[in-house]
């Protein structure tokens, strides 16, 4: 039976990339990364082999701890990948329990980050080759850590079953895993500027752990290459009983989710309820412009970018901490602009096939097309305001506030007009409701790439105006500019924006049955 769900497991893996090619593209992707990371990982671990034996014990066992940590933790925060042996589907199968265990936790090694953390833990025997008694506790420090990581990691997806079936669970952890994603620069910095301010401390922090659940079994072989049997023995008991109660644990865990899946449904809505769509005024655009700020703060896929547009500042911010020079912030505002605006350019694809709502009530294109402006409007707005003033009072410079608030404003509604047209012309392969958003679904990536940096380019180019005036400003110190560009900017922008709006909503009425259909494909 172990065998067969080893079997199952490559089943569904080798299916799933004959479905789709760009599918296989991306593991091939994804195995490169790994494949990089972790030559880089081994070759750092076959260097430790000639350093200090405490160098080594210290490296080995922060990183065997930060591995295990994160196994335990990814499956939290990543509760939206797809999970080919889930043990809800398991439900019908009197499958022996001891025999599920086994199966699922080996299959668990399948894929690139159990190859990957497989293949690291094992480096750790030529890091510590330096005695029989050193090779054998590396060896099995790597097995005992290695199906540390992945029991840990099944108990917790097995514990949090029932919360990740949860649709709002779902939302938030997806958006929530894009903030370290946007922050990776800052983290890292940060990290290592932490582990070199702390050089003294980390000996210490790695011993501590070498008495965990988390470092235990890394550190056998170099308790053992010290001649410390005693502690290497305390710690070989505390790893194997580690695993026995994360596998108790998940048993019970297991037991309870075959006989009570979870139930992602729920009977405690209330009705009557009318949301934003008792808001806003009771007119086609305000209806299209209500369902639109629902969907911008409900589903992950737009909440996305609104996420990202707050801890831009940080970036900038640590970027000019770092070169002295904050300069950089002054895209901010426009940057942000450019941003919020063309998010809405795939606004129908988003859609999918609830599209056809607009279509079966008889919405006009350009109500359409101007809800959804507005209903980005309605935060961009402010955003885009704020952030150039800010700059302004962050760096006590106000010379430059008009020019860069005219551009900041010409980019945000030029953007939406130009998206409500490409919007109504184009479909792009987007996630499905109610996946992760940073699921790439198959679909002509030559299209989407063409249609989106094309786009961009035709933006850029209608905005040449305002970023003529800012950058005369600059070479000429006349702030006279500014002003122009105060006063143009958002006039020209919002003529474009019209006309985008109107155009758009001309080319929506010509052809919505026609995008309905192109939209229903993704599916």
């Amino acid at each position: 039976m172990v065998a067969h769900l080893l079997r199952l497991k490559l089943t569904l893996l080798r299916n799933g990339l004959r479905r789709s090619p760009w599918q296989l593209v991306g593991l091939a992707i994804a195995g490169l990364y790994a494949l990089g990371l972790v030559g880089t990982l081994i070759v750092a671990l076959v260097l430790l082999r000639t350093a200090d034996p405490a160098l080594a014990q210290t490296a080995v066992v922060l990183g065997g701890s930060a591995a295990v940590l994160g196994w335990a933790v990814v499956p939290v925060v990543a509760s939206a990948t797809d999970m080919t042996l889930d043990p809800a589907r398991f439900t019908t199968f009197a499958i022996p329990m001891n025999q599920m265990l086994a199966g699922l936790a080996l299959g668990g090694l399948i894929g690139v980050p159990g190859l990957a953390t497989t293949l690291v833990a094992l480096s750790t025997v030529v890091t510590w080759s330096r005695g029989v008694l050193p090779v054998l506790g590396a060896l099995a420090g790597a097995v005992l850590g290695v199906l540390t990581c992945v029991v840990a990691a099944k108990v917790v997806t097995t514990a949090t079953a029932s919360l990740a079936s949860s649709r709002r669970f779902k939302d938030i952890s997806a958006v929530a895993f894009m903030v370290p994603l946007v922050l990776l620069g800052p983290i890292i910095a940060g990290v290592g500027q932490g582990i070199s301010d702390s050089t003294a401390f980390l000996p210490d922090f790695a011993r501590a752990l070498s008495w965990t659940p988390l470092g235990a079994p890394w550190a056998l072989a170099g308790d053992l290459h010290a001649g410390e049997p005693g502690p290497a023995g305390l710690k070989l008991l505390m790893s194997c009983a580690t695993i026995a109660v994360l596998a108790w644990l998940w048993k019970l865990l297991l037991q309870r989710a075959l006989v009570t899946p979870p139930y992602a449904g729920s009977s405690k809505r209330k009705g009557s309820r009318l949301g934003l769509l008792g808001l806003l005024p009771v007119v086609p655009a305000g209806a299209v412009m209500a369902r639109s700020l629902t969907y911008w703060f409900r589903d992950p896929r737009y909440s996305g970018s609104l996420v990202v547009i707050p801890l831009l500042p940080v970036v900038l911010v640590f970027q000019g901490a770092q070169t002295g020079d904050y300069f950089s912030l002054a895209f901010l505002a426009p940057v942000s602009a450019f941003i919020i605006a063309w998010s809405i350019s795939a606004d129908v694809s988003y859609d999918n096939t609830a599209f056809a709502l607009h279509l079966a009530t008889g919405v006009s294109g350009v109500a359409d097309r101007l809800g959804r402006a507005l209903a980005c409007l309605a935060f961009a707005l402010p955003v885009v305001v704020v952030f150039a003033v800010g700059y302004s009072a962050f760096t006590e410079d106000w010379t430059g506030l008009p020019g860069q608030l005219g551009l900041s404003l010409g980019i945000l509604f030029t953007g939406l007009g130009l998206a409500s047209v490409v919007s109504a012309r184009y479909t792009v392969a987007v996630p499905l409701p109610g996946d992760s958003p940073f699921k790439k679904p198959p679909g002509n990536v030559g299209q989407t790439l063409a249609v989106q940096f094309g786009g961009m380019l035709v933006l850029l180019v209608l905005v040449l105006p305002e970023a003529a005036l800012v950058i005369a400003q600059l070479v000429t110190g006349d702030s006279l500019f500014g002003w122009i560009n105060l006063a143009a900017g958002p006039v020209l922008g919002l003529v474009l924006f019209v006309a985008g709006v109107r155009l758009g909503g001309k080319w929506l009425d010509a052809r919505g049955p026609e995008l309905l259909a192109q939209v229903a494909v993704n599916r």
